[in-house]
């Protein structure tokens, strides 16, 4: 550990002395909002909108399964909704809130075809019927595409995806476990999550958890040799926050995210099987914008970047930016990073939009 300096030592002291007996270091504080629609895992959040200039273009935040929403509120400083809000956009959530044993029997279809959804048309209704720009981190983004693709009427101006996988042949977490799977069927894993009823939370924090072994093996000397930045504390413990309240996966869903995604790769060549049908992301035309972290071990940057294949007809900006899989999008640098590449890629379809008529009048 580096000496700490007078000054240092005096904010290492305070730091533990609000972090032990204090309110803690993060402002853990939610943006305010109104609930706008609810139904079966389904409520939706129209946030108060601030004194900046309003922007026409309604946001809708669409959260990955199992992770609590927050993910896109983590704490003042470091939320994705207090920046989109603070610039004048119009922003909405929608929250799956707690998943129970009694909705063991909810398949992704669930949340293909009603959740997302309804939560895009609520979103554009309250936003006088403007379609919507959906912003969808991890499965999130990947639901909004596979609703998309099972309805391309939807109100929907843009999608952009933060830390959505679509090859997960090029997930090196999974890339191990595929051999194997393929000899078993996934007798163990599915015998497992239809005992339990599911993915229970606790099992999917610690998967998380492994995900980043190395952080979360380092994390104690990490707070230790930091004790003096108040900055870093804080991210840690609100992290740690998000941590604790993660969801449940329902046993179906989970079934199909394991086998469908994890062992047989489907979601590679942009087609998804679903009620007899195929859901195909080729017709897709609106614009995409996809950004990975370059330290995302859950989500590699091959396999978020794969979009652009499935999407021919679709205009897809591809990006990078620093960051494990919740850093790429809530982290310390998101916002001059991440941040600001989802202010221009919204400022640009807002731009295309205004000037399409010029174009067409001469």
């Amino acid at each position: 550990m580096i000496p700490l300096t007078p000054t240092a030592f005096a904010e290492a002291a305070a730091n533990v002395y609000d972090s032990v007996l204090g309110e803690g270091l993060a402002d853990l504080r939610r943006m305010p909002s109104t609930v706008i629609d609810e139904g079966p895992q389904r409520t939706v959040r129209h946030y108060h909108a601030s004194d900046a200039a309003p922007r026409p273009a309604p946001v809708l935040l669409v959260p990955p399964l199992a992770a609590p929403a927050i993910c896109f509120d983590l704490r003042r400083g470091c939320s994705v909704a207090e920046h989109l809000v603070q610039g004048g956009r119009p922003t909405y959530l929608v929250d799956y809130g707690e998943i129970e044993y009694a909705d063991r029997a909810l398949g992704l279809e669930h949340w293909i075809e009603e959740v997302v959804p309804r939560a895009i048309r609520a979103a554009s209704e309250d936003a006088g019927g403007r379609p919507v720009h959906v912003v969808g981190w991890c499965l999130g983004g990947i639901l909004t595409l596979l609703a998309l693709g099972a309805d391309p009427e939807l109100p929907v101006a843009s999608v952009a995806l933060i830390a959505s996988p679509f090859d997960f042949s090029k997930v090196p977490l999974v890339a191990p476990l595929r051999p194997i799977a393929a000899v078993t069927r996934g007798w163990g894993i599915t015998q497992l999550y239809r005992l339990l009823g599911g993915a229970p939370a606790p099992l999917v924090k610690r998967g998380y958890q492994a995900a980043g072994f190395d952080k979360y093996l380092m994390k104690p000397w990490t707070v230790l040799s930091n004790l003096h930045d108040r900055e870093l504390l804080a991210q840690i413990e609100a992290v740690d926050a998000f941590m604790d309240r993660m969801h449940a996966y329902p046993g179906r869903t989970f079934g199909q995210l394991y086998h469908r995604f994890f062992r047989t790769n489907d979601l590679a060549d942009g087609t998804f099987a679903i009620h007899g049908g195929v859901l195909d992301l080729t017709v897709l035309k609106l614009p995409v914008l996809a950004v990975a972290g370059r330290g995302d071990g859950i989500a590699p940057v091959a396999a978020c970047h794969h979009v652009e294949a499935l999407l021919p007809r679709a205009k897809v900006e591809l990006a990078t930016a620093p960051g494990g899989h919740l850093g790429v999008l809530t982290g310390r640098r998101a916002a001059g990073t991440t941040w600001q590449l989802l202010d221009e890629f919204l400022d640009a379809g807002r731009r295309a939009k205004r000037a399409k008529p010029r174009k067409d009048a001469a």
